[in-house]
């Protein structure tokens, strides 16, 4: 195997965001010795995603396994998922701050192809992949994901899993969508018209 230097387009000020909370997480359980110290776990965890290499890849990049390297992933994205906002206090904040209206979709992430991976196969988009729900702002700046389900699932299926529709109507912020969410019921949640017979648009400002 043959060793290379690389770069990752992510700021310092990211990764000893990442490192702090694996130093916390390290104290909290008294782990006194790793392979990597936090600031290095940090960056191999920052450069999986990007670099999109294998664990036995990455692993070997840090000079450990591949299961050390999926076993830092694992730890940190759980670290990271944590500190996550709860999507009610996401879209109050939201509102709060300004904004006339967020935005619901859906989107695949693609994934590698096993054979049990077939669950995961799109038929949509014809890739494997999984089903993770959008909300963002009219800037496009992203303000809740969802959790990750089977590339297979339907946005709206989606998100009722995710409790997401009732939501908006909650916070009381409109939330445009696409006609995978047609089904929705109540007034935050607007699609486009679906079906024959489409009323003229409304005159008003």
């Amino acid at each position: 195997m043959l060793f290379y230097r690389a770069a990752v387009d992510l700021s310092r000020s990211t990764l000893n965001y990442v490192a702090g909370l694996i130093r916390r997480r390290r104290k909290a359980i008294g782990s006194t010795w790793r392979l990597l110290d936090p600031g290095r776990q940090a960056l191999l965890v920052l450069v999986y995603p990007r670099k999109d290499e294998t664990f036995t890849e990455i692993g070997a990049g840090f000079g450990g396994s591949a299961t050390t390297a999926w076993r830092y992933v694992e730890e940190t994205v759980m670290l990271l998922s944590a500190c996550s906002p709860k999507l009610t206090p996401a879209l109050r904040k939201a509102k709060k701050a300004g904004p006339t209206h967020v935005i619901l979709d859906g989107t695949l992430i693609p994934t590698g192809r096993v054979r049990a991976d077939r669950p995961h196969f799109s038929g949509r988009h014809r890739v494997h992949g999984m089903n993770v729900q959008v909300i963002a702002g009219p800037d496009e700046a992203i303000l809740r994901t969802s959790g990750a389900m089977s590339g297979k699932t339907h946005d709206l299926t989606a998100a009722r899993a995710w409790g997401i529709p009732r939501e908006p109507e909650k916070a009381g912020i409109l939330t445009p969508a696409d006609k995978d969410y047609q089904w929705i019921r109540g007034t935050a949640v607007i699609t486009p018209y679906k079906g024959k017979n489409k009323p003229e648009p409304s005159s008003g400002s």
